[in-house]
């Protein structure tokens, strides 16, 4: 589906939900996740739907997940790093320090 810019060897290791995914020096981690096959970045915080990256420039924020514990951050714009720790975002993102459990998101 795609095909690299750059070297096509994967000298990096990032984890996603503390699973091992080898990357790519300058590759998004969207189109590192896809490439390794991942069905789903997050979760719609009102049905549950699963959600992938759409447009890949930043747009549509299908992309959505948790970056070294800061959720709601876009994989589509983001370049891997060695040893990053994303999780697939359930719902609403988590935000340190501050507590959503008591909004009504519907």
């Amino acid at each position: 589906m795609f095909e690299p810019v750059g070297s096509a060897e994967a000298t990096l290791t990032i984890y996603l939900d503390g699973r091992a995914i080898s990357a790519r020096a300058g590759e998004t981690i969207a189109a590192c996740l896809l490439r390794a096959g991942i069905t789903h970045f997050r979760t719609t915080p009102v049905s549950g739907a699963r959600r992938l990256p759409y447009c890949m420039i930043g747009h549509c924020f299908d992309c959505l997940i948790e970056i070294d514990g800061i959720g709601s951050r876009q994989a589509c714009l983001s370049e891997v790093e060695t040893g990053m720790q994303l999780r697939t975002q359930e719902g609403p993102a988590r935000i340190p320090g501050l507590d959503l459990s008591g909004l009504d998101l519907q």
